[in-house]
């Protein structure tokens, strides 16, 4: 029972992490905006943090998914909640927002 506890420690410790591009093109794009949706509703056991280049300009705004490493673009505010409630929380990235540039969409 011992090993158990510690094992679960151990994984809810790494942390996991949603990024939100703020550089200069995806912040033109509406990236802030972004940012900020995410931020509204707490999410639990997710840090959710602005970064910088992720070397996908134009196709923003660029969200990547850690340790997962999905990404999504050109993302609106009004599309966080889908993927707060489909991915975040109940682990099914939204595949129609997937970044085609790393994922094979169907």
């Amino acid at each position: 029972m011992h090993l158990a506890s510690q094992h679960s420690t151990q994984s809810s410790a790494t942390p996991k992490c949603v990024l939100v591009c703020q550089n200069r093109t995806c912040l033109k794009q509406g990236s802030a905006e972004v940012l900020a949706a995410f931020g509204a509703p707490q999410i639990s056991g997710y840090i959710i943090s602005g970064t910088s280049c992720m070397g996908q300009c134009g196709n923003g705004p660029m969200i990547r998914v850690l340790p997962e490493d999905v990404w999504y673009h050109q993302v609106r505010p009004d599309e966080v909640p889908a993927i707060i409630q489909r991915h975040l929380i109940g682990g099914q990235p939204v595949q129609a927002m997937l970044y085609p540039g790393f994922h094979v969409c169907r």
